[in-house]
């Protein structure tokens, strides 16, 4: 009798625990696809894009270094710095200072204001439009590029997963002394990186862009550092006062503004 009781007692316990076994495996799996799901690039991206759009207030510095490639195939790198302000929808203040051009624009919500300081001269058009539309506009219209602009708009992952192919998160990095996420994006004609700050406010640090469409693959690189966010800036952050002898001038005669010397074809657009 006894005999007839143990192997029902060996197989009920050996169900028992195969169904056991099975919810942790199951458990186990969920954990990991959701872990999986949170480090993806996409879901990093995608966070770092949502934190950025929801701020209303944010200020920024940044370091700007774009390469060229000579007809000789030598690379020469141009640098600039320069701090950008911004009060969504539509008030912003971006400076850009390099070897060649000293340039800010400045919108108050009403009037946008291309200043070249290094020339005293400067270019206005009434608007209201928002940052997106300006950054549109320039680049149509004036051929201007806001440094990190894609990383401001309204609905940045939006303009930064157009065109992805690939993605990876390739691990952790150090920017300046601060632990980012690094991500990889391939697109047709270019490669770009990204450098996301971990925790609870995912920032970008580091942008760089490969233009594998030109010879020799230049970069541009854009470091970003000492955000703020949720402060209010200053009552007269977004006025242009006009500096005495400077000179009003038509958009169109301020082509000379870029990073680089004139006629000098760069890489790195993504």
């Amino acid at each position: 009798m006894h005999r007839g009781i143990y192997p029902d007692t060996a197989t009920s316990l050996t169900r028992g625990s195969l169904r056991f076994a099975t919810v942790v495996v199951i458990a186990c799996l969920s954990v990991t696809t959701a872990a999986a799901e949170e480090t993806s690039p996409q879901a990093i991206l995608k966070a770092m894009a949502d934190y950025v759009s929801r701020q209303e207030n944010l200020s920024l510095k940044y370091d700007a270094d774009i390469e060229v490639v000579t007809p000789a195939v030598e690379k020469i790198q141009f640098s600039a710095s320069g701090d950008i302000i911004v009060s969504r929808p539509n008030k912003f203040r971006v400076s850009r200072t390099g070897g060649y051009a000293d340039v800010e624009l400045i919108s108050d919500g009403a009037t946008v204001t291309i200043f070249d300081r290094g020339g005293n001269r400067f270019a206005q058009v009434t608007s209201t439009e928002t940052l997106d539309q300006v950054v549109d506009r320039l680049r149509t219209d004036a051929s201007l590029e806001l440094p990190g602009a894609d990383l401001l708009l309204s609905k940045p992952y939006d303009e930064l997963i157009a065109g992805v192919l690939e993605a990876k998160h390739i691990g952790r990095g150090v920017v300046e002394g601060v632990e980012c996420e690094h991500l990889a994006f391939r697109n047709l004609d270019t490669d770009w990186q990204i450098w996301v700050e971990v925790g609870d406010r995912p920032v970008p640090r580091k942008y760089v862009i490969t233009s594998k469409a030109v010879g020799g693959a230049p970069q541009y690189s854009l470091r970003l550092r000492d955000w703020k966010t949720g402060v209010s800036p200053a009552s007269d952050a977004f006025a242009f006062k006009p500096p005495d002898g400077s000179s009003g001038v038509s958009i169109s005669l301020l082509k000379d503004i870029d990073e680089i010397p004139d006629g000098v074809v760069p890489g790195g657009t993504k």
